[in-house]
């Protein structure tokens, strides 16, 4: 996260979304298209850079610690390519914030759908 947390409580914490390797692919894509497309507050765009980072982030450390994803997986049943993606308060709000968002990423991303 490059921006400083607010003064809320949990402001900086990160939450992990599980998402599955499509709506990660869906999720990249509609980010690229808000920050190519259409003026975005630059408090917003850092936070949506900051997803981008994170998606990559998730991939590597899955591939360097695998351990904890896969028993993550193994006790849900979710496929292996399901990853956690961790957003902080204000990165999970810009996405939300984006019209362009497919709704199953949306539904996963504000707690109504699993992976």
């Amino acid at each position: 996260m490059s921006a400083l947390p607010a003064d809320e409580p949990g402001a900086g914490v990160l939450v992990p979304h599980w998402l599955a390797g499509p709506q990660r692919t869906d999720l990249a894509a509609a980010v690229r298209r808000a920050l190519a497309g259409r003026p975005v507050h630059p408090v917003a765009a850092i936070h949506l850079e900051d997803v981008l980072t994170e998606l990559h982030v998730a991939a590597a450390r899955d591939a360097v610690w695998p351990a904890p994803a896969a028993r993550v997986r193994l006790a849900t049943g979710w496929d292996e390519d399901v990853l956690p993606v961790r957003l902080s308060a204000a990165e999970l709000s810009s996405v939300l914030s984006l019209p362009e968002l497919p709704e199953g990423v949306r539904a996963v991303l504000s707690g109504n759908a699993t992976a």
